[in-house]
């Protein structure tokens, strides 16, 4: 009976990882999504993020994103601004603006992002520079 009622609760350990494009040493896991609640206006992801690495510079066409750090330090780039990020700080990042972001840490990064509207890893919905 369980079974047919709608999910709304999601563990970390629970959900799968991948490998988001335009990404090196990510490993992604989407909380809230399409797939895990149904979710069809935003979505959630929870990053972990190895010592120099991160996002590429890329843009999201339609999409807002924002980045609030839980673990480690990083550097965030948008609009000729540049911050470096630890926990409990938090970055955004317009649609269609490109952006970088960058471990700086000797610890990975843990970084739960916010997508709206959900971004899905769809390959039409990431610009990157020519």
């Amino acid at each position: 009976m369980t079974q047919d009622l709608p999910r709304y609760f999601v563990r970390t350990d629970e959900v799968p990882g991948y490998h988001p494009a335009n990404h090196t040493g990510t490993l992604n896991r989407r909380l809230i999504g399409r797939e895990t609640v149904g979710a069809t206006q935003l979505e959630v992801v929870h990053g972990t993020i190895e010592k120099g690495k991160g996002a590429l510079p890329h843009a999201h066409p339609g999409i807002e994103q924002v980045c609030y750090l839980l673990q480690g330090r990083a550097r965030a780039e948008i609009g000729g601004q540049s911050r470096e990020l630890g926990p409990g700080d938090c970055c955004f990042f317009p649609a269609d603006t490109m952006h970088v972001f960058t471990v700086l840490s000797e610890e990975p990064v843990k970084v739960l992002v916010i997508y709206a509207p959900p971004y899905e890893e769809s390959p039409q919905r990431v610009v990157r520079p020519a």
